[in-house]
């Protein structure tokens, strides 16, 4: 695949970048088929020179820009504003609900209304008391044995 993307040029801490037209396998600053333009972002405004008629060629050949590129290109006008595609929209788990079709009218006919039942006051529940564990005793003739500290080696102090 063919891309559009920048190949840094300039010394360090100093960036310039020329566009070309490369192998996507190729390594950034390594073997590329074309320049098309240039690029510096230090000045102010920053300056962008792309040769209009390369680009839209390896364009409709089917060279993808990068995004950099892409936005470059349509600073220049060359192309169309590029589309942001970096935040992926959340599918919505929700589906929209049918619209309701009004429900045929009936003949009136009249109710009672129901008896309001009556309710019932639960009674609380009594609340557990906590139960504390008394210490279980030693067994006899059982003793923890436990492993002798090491001791540190004291150094020789010097006189």
């Amino acid at each position: 695949m063919v891309k559009i993307r920048l190949r840094r040029v300039g010394a360090k801490k100093k960036p310039s970048y020329r566009l070309v037209v490369a192998d996507a396998r190729a390594p950034r600053d390594g073997a590329f088929i074309d320049v098309i333009g240039h690029y510096n972002p230090l000045t102010n405004p920053e300056t962008i020179v792309i040769d209009g008629e390369k680009a839209l060629s390896w364009l409709k050949q089917g060279a993808q820009p990068t995004a950099i590129a892409a936005r470059l290109l349509s600073k220049a006008g060359i192309t169309e504003k590029p589309k942001l595609t970096t935040k992926k929209a959340k599918p919505t788990t929700e589906e929209p609900e049918p619209a309701k079709k009004p429900k045929p009218a009936k003949a009136a006919v009249t109710q009672e209304p129901e008896p309001a039942k009556a309710t019932v006051a639960k009674e609380p529940e009594p609340t557990k008391a906590s139960v504390t564990k008394e210490p279980e005793p030693a067994k006899a003739g059982v003793t923890k044995k436990t492993k002798p500290t090491k001791k540190s080696k004291t150094t020789k102090e010097k006189t």
